[in-house]
């Protein structure tokens, strides 16, 4: 029997290279004899450049940027091994897992670091970006990107608005004679880990503004606001991207990107799947085995596991899921390629312990899964 073993990162718990070798460590109690293949695999999100260069894809570098709370941080970024592609990995200086559980406020988090990291490539010279988006913290449409890359965004007043998508509701004027110009220069993929909209009940903030602790108050208000911004964008740009798949990436900043550059828009987990020869690993494959650590309805939006599978069901291979925590509408996955999920979760336990012991309880599950799965199997 042969076994791919292909999960994403699960956020602030295990890279996605640990999850895989603890789900490894649940399969050979099952299927001792089995063949596993590991092959992390990432989205746009957490770990995808982890992800390129442990495949020796890219070369690392550091800088330190704004973090999305406006701390600094220092933030990877690669290039690709032809030496004239730049790797952004916008989590890396604008990522959820960089604030505390208890002060994540997509209110006034902002993506000015990820700007700053544009920045520093074009400075280095480079003028072919990759901007991998997701696992953002942020709701601010790019409006801290745009800053940092010379974009002023004014009130009625004239006066610059505040870092934070909160303050786009009072967005009256985009003055961009100050952008870098060697924005123009320069070609840009913008690589999503989902294929939302920016606006509507699956943009950016109704799917995503929750697991970035926005309660339905503060949803509305920041729908309101990136409304706003899609509206002045409209009327200065031209360039109407409320509706646009993968401008909700990110909090907006695939919108923002979108609008502002002449880049274009790629799936991240399918750039990366291409860029590993995932398809070729799945041939004479018996089980595929992904994961990441929160299974609801954005998954559905081309996300690692989704996206995992439905490659996998081009070559009739089965498909389990493993998830830290399951989540609305978490059972859409089954009709994306995903034959089973499973919560890893075995006992009540808070949120601290869970993080400390997902290891554990990834190998569990897997055992707990295969087992199941063996009974089907069986003759």
């Amino acid at each position: 029997m042969k076994i791919v073993i292909a999960p994403q990162s699960f956020k602030g718990a295990l890279t996605g290279k640990m999850a895989a070798k603890a789900i490894e460590q649940g399969v050979s109690s099952v299927y001792p004899k089995a063949t596993t293949l590991l092959m992390p695999i990432a989205d746009g999100g957490d770990g995808t450049l982890d992800v390129l260069h442990d495949n020796g894809i890219i070369d690392l570098f550091s800088s330190t940027v704004t973090g999305p709370m406006n701390q600094k941080t220092a933030a990877k970024w690669g290039v690709m091994s032809d030496g004239t592609t730049a790797v952004i990995e916008l989590a890396q200086a604008s990522g959820l897992t960089l604030i505390p559980h208890q002060k994540r406020n997509p209110r006034t988090a902002t993506s000015k670091g990820t700007g700053e990291l544009f920045r520093t490539v074009l400075d280095r010279g480079y003028r072919k970006v990759i901007f991998f988006l997701g696992g953002s913290a942020t709701n601010d449409a790019g409006a801290g990107l745009l800053h940092a890359l010379g974009v002023r965004l004014l009130d009625k007043n004239g006066q610059e608005l505040s870092s934070g998508g909160m303050h786009l509701i009072n967005l009256e004027t985009l003055d961009v004679a100050k952008l870098d110009p060697r924005i123009k220069e320069t070609d840009i993929v913008v690589a999503t880990d989902v294929s939302n909209p920016l606006l509507g009940p699956n943009g950016a903030t109704a799917i995503y503004g929750p697991q970035k602790g926005a309660s339905p108050s503060v949803v509305k208000e920041l729908e309101a606001a990136l409304t706003q911004f899609s509206k002045i964008v409209k009327r200065d740009l031209q360039r109407d991207i409320a509706e646009c798949p993968g401008a909700g990436a990110a909090g907006g900043v695939g919108g923002a990107l979108l609008a502002f550059t002449n880049s274009r828009i790629q799936s991240g987990i399918d750039l990366i799947c291409d860029t590993l020869h995932v398809d070729d690993h799945f041939r004479n494959t018996n089980l595929v085995i992904t994961g990441e650590g929160r299974i609801d309805q954005s998954t559905i939006f081309n996300k690692a596991p989704v996206g995992i599978a439905r490659r996998a069901k081009t070559f009739g291979i089965p498909v389990i899921a493993l998830a830290g925590s399951l989540g609305s509408g978490y059972r859409d996955v089954y009709s994306h390629g995903i034959d089973a999920v499973c919560c890893i979760l075995d006992r009540p336990l808070s949120f601290r312990e869970s993080v400390d012991q997902t290891y554990e309880l990834l190998s569990t599950a897997t055992e707990r899964a295969l087992r199941l799965f063996n009974t089907n199997a069986a003759p």
